[in-house]
């Protein structure tokens, strides 16, 4: 096990965290936060006048159930991308410290890099999109504190090898981040059982994909009790409002619809994955374990024109990393999906 203390910036560790009044008392005559004891102006059974529960309690408590794990394993941001920020903050000294992104991959690993002035090291998956662990490790230096992963990988739709992963977690003396955001459409492949044993390992989940609430705008993460804390120590007071804490405790209620959600899509999914491969146009089409397709094709920039033209949006990622002539499309309702399909046979 590695010990995750050495591995936070030091100027997070003696951090004194922001008290707010409700990480003492969330009940009672609550005279203690300056809210508007009179009400709010939208009429509900929320409370909206009060803060909400900085520790989660509620949400972490919920979901852990639901997935067996305890709830201090547990952690609730704005979507996955403020947990992507907040690890870096954690992690990596601006200037000094590194992180690696083994591409194509999620851009936002990259943006949130940027923006906290932390150099990322892009380096090529491999010719299946697999991690080269050995090019990996080559790369890593004393200054690499985070490698991203992602998994299904966006936008390419593959799982990580599970083998290596664990070469990875038992090579890299860092913390690793493997993304999760479409692992409920091939939840048999979830790292989850490798978090256990390995306490630099951090799952991030969303709501934004299978539980179709990419409004709402709800991630989790799942990691050691450790790596939770400084999470808790970093992020901002009240980071999840009490309308989207709502949302999620009904969503968990209600896994049924989500499970029905999966298996429509994934039925999509290969349905418009068969239609694609027909084309003669269409050079190749990418095996996919997440709610979206890749395929290449002939003149890419030129068919995506042409079908937002028509009033279809979807993906250009073409510019990403060996993904020339690539387009990504989503999955979506059978009528969605066939006006696509009739739209891209009209125009090649």
């Amino acid at each position: 096990m590695i010990d995750v203390e050495k591995l936070v910036r030091p100027n997070i560790q003696k951090l004194k965290p922001y008290t707010s009044a409700r990480d003492s008392h969330l009940n009672g005559i609550l005279l203690d936060a300056n809210e508007n004891s009179l009400g709010s102006v939208i009429e509900n059974n929320l409370e909206l006048n009060r803060y909400p529960d900085p520790a989660q309690t509620a949400l972490r408590t919920k979901l852990g159930d639901l997935l067996s794990i305890p709830s201090n394993r547990l952690f609730f941001g704005v979507g996955s991308d403020e947990i992507i920020d907040l690890l870096i903050r954690i992690f990596c000294e601006p200037v000094v410290d590194n992180v690696l992104i083994p591409e194509p991959t999620y851009g936002m690993y990259k943006v949130s890099s940027d923006i906290n002035n932390v150099s990322s090291r892009e380096i090529p998956l491999d010719e299946e999109f697999q991690p080269d662990i050995n090019a990996i490790l080559k790369k890593v230096d004393e200054k690499t504190k985070i490698v991203f992963l992602c998994s299904p990988n966006n936008p390419t739709g593959n799982v990580l090898d599970k083998n290596k992963i664990e070469r990875l977690l038992k090579s890299f003396k860092g913390i690793v981040v493997i993304d999760e955001a479409y692992i409920d459409f091939d939840y048999t492949k979830s790292f989850q059982d490798l978090v256990e044993q390995n306490n630099n390992l951090i799952l991030l989940r969303t709501f934004s994909k299978a539980w179709g609430l990419a409004g709402v705008r709800c991630g989790y993460c799942i990691a050691g009790e450790k790596v939770i804390n400084y999470l808790f120590k970093v992020k901002a007071p009240y980071n999840m409002n009490k309308l989207t804490a709502d949302a999620i405790l009904h969503a968990l209620d209600n896994v049924e619809k989500k499970s029905s959600f999966i298996e429509l899509l994934k039925s999509e999914r290969e349905r418009v994955s068969t239609e694609l491969k027909s084309l003669e146009i269409v050079e190749k089409v990418f095996p996919s374990s997440a709610n979206f397709v890749l395929f290449k094709i002939s003149n890419a920039k030129n068919v995506y024109n042409k079908l937002a033209d028509n009033g279809i949006i979807i993906r250009d990622r073409s510019s990403q990393l060996n993904l020339d002539d690539c387009l990504r499309v989503s999955i979506g309702t059978r009528e969605e999906n066939d006006k696509f399909l009739k739209t891209l046979k009209s125009i090649v």
